[in-house]
């Protein structure tokens, strides 16, 4: 189960940073996860401020 960035985001871009695969990217309200790229190793929502990434 992949991860998907919630509404919570505040677009501060530390998952970004923190991925592995680099399957994460600036949206247009928030970031987004590529679900089909997202190895669901959770590094992005262990450095999230405001636990926005989420299992999906």
């Amino acid at each position: 189960m992949a991860y998907k960035i919630t509404e919570a985001c505040i677009s501060c871009g530390a998952c970004e940073a923190e991925c592995p695969v680099s399957c994460i990217s600036a949206g247009d309200e928030r970031y987004v996860i590529d679900a089909d790229t997202c190895i669901e190793c959770g590094a992005c929502a262990g450095v999230c401020p405001v636990d926005a990434p989420q299992p999906e």
